[in-house]
């Protein structure tokens, strides 16, 4: 239940950052998760579209957190 809540925060923050990108405080997270997961999906390595989204996603939510996504 605890993980369910911190990602529904972690969500709104990241709707926040992309409706609000100047006055956001999640600024910072949304640009490192989204230059990252541009260099996974121009490499050629992923797979499935999905793979790029979850990615980002994780990203964002590790450079909300300070915390590993995959322990959830």
């Amino acid at each position: 239940m605890k993980s369910e809540k911190n990602s529904s925060v972690v969500g709104a923050n990241l709707v926040d950052a992309v409706k609000n990108p100047l006055e956001s405080a999640s600024q910072e997270s949304f640009a490192k998760a989204l230059e990252i997961t541009k260099a996974y999906a121009s490499s050629g390595a992923s797979t499935h579209y999905s793979a790029v989204t979850r990615l980002f996603f994780d990203l964002f939510e590790m450079f909300e957190t300070g915390r590993d996504p995959r322990e959830k």
